[in-house]
């Protein structure tokens, strides 16, 4: 895959991002509430560490750069 390739399939897939984000919003409103997603809240403190939404991330990446370099 070239260079050229690769730049229109990342410039697709932030198109859908965006536009499922745009017009609907709900739909991703369960990314980063995850069980396994560690949120610590205090008085005047927030820690939100996404190990379950990463992981999802990773595996989706992962299937989708083998699907593109695949030979």
């Amino acid at each position: 895959m070239t260079i050229g390739k690769l730049m229109i399939a990342i410039s697709i897939a932030l198109l859908v991002i965006g536009l499922i984000i745009d017009y609907v919003p709900g739909m991703l409103s369960w990314f980063g509430r995850l069980p396994g997603d560690i949120r610590v809240t205090g008085e005047n403190k927030f820690f939100f560490f996404p190990i379950t939404s990463m992981l999802i991330v990773s595996v989706l990446i992962t299937i989708i750069v083998n699907v593109f370099f695949k030979r």
